[in-house]
């Protein structure tokens, strides 16, 4: 007799956590591995009680709702994920709790609004720009820091790193004008032979960065 639970989701009995999933990507992403059947820890400092600097109505809890609907199991846990002791918290509390990881997203930011588009760079907040790296940088390498250990726990580990990245703009031998592609996901290592991958995916930024990017 066929499991067809198997077929329809297949990460049923996984648990990914998703660092960064209170709204665009993270949440898609989050989402989706709910659709799978796996059970989702996603992260952020957007909760229904208090928002982040960004100061955005999205929230971790609503993530974790939309997860659950979608047929996973979302679990909303608060994390600044630059606070070290947050983040050994947070893989200590999966690890309490799932005694495992198997996926792990790390699509931390919330810096958009440091941005100064139209700026020459020399007038830039050095304070705001210190702060996007921070933010866009450093809460990877946290993460990554507490969670691998968890992770290569099992074998079949995945890390997913998302970044946004500049267009690759490539001129057509016909004329001026040019054509511009996105980077796609890297993958390396794999899961059936028992090692840990790593995927590395750059989305386009949002209508907002592009248009900034056209005015630069």
């Amino acid at each position: 007799m066929t499991d067809t639970t198997t077929d329809t989701r297949p990460l049923t009995g996984r648990v990914a956590l998703v660092a960064g999933a209170t709204r665009g990507a993270g949440r898609g992403i989050a989402v989706e591995l709910g659709a799978a059947g796996a059970t989702v820890y996603v992260t952020g400092r957007s909760t229904r009680e208090r928002r982040s600097e960004y100061n955005r109505a999205e929230t971790i809890e609503d993530t974790a709702d939309l997860v659950t609907a979608a047929g996973g199991t979302g679990i909303a846990v608060p994390t600044d994920h630059l606070d070290p002791a947050q983040v050994e918290a947070l893989v200590a509390r999966v690890d309490a709790e799932q005694g495992r990881l198997d996926v792990l997203v790390n699509d931390i930011f919330g810096g958009d609004f440091l941005v100064e588009w139209d700026v020459p760079v020399w007038n830039h907040s050095l304070d705001n720009g210190l702060r996007l790296l921070r933010l866009a940088i450093d809460t990877h390498i946290v993460t990554a820091r507490y969670a691998f250990p968890l992770l290569t726990g099992h074998p079949g580990g995945l890390v997913v790193e998302i970044t946004t990245a500049p267009p690759i703009t490539t001129p057509r031998t016909t004329g001026s004008t040019s054509t511009t592609t996105w980077p796609r996901s890297r993958r390396s290592g794999s899961p059936a032979a028992g090692r840990t991958s790593c995927a590395t995916t750059a989305p386009p930024p949002s209508p907002s960065r592009r248009a900034g990017c056209a005015r630069s």
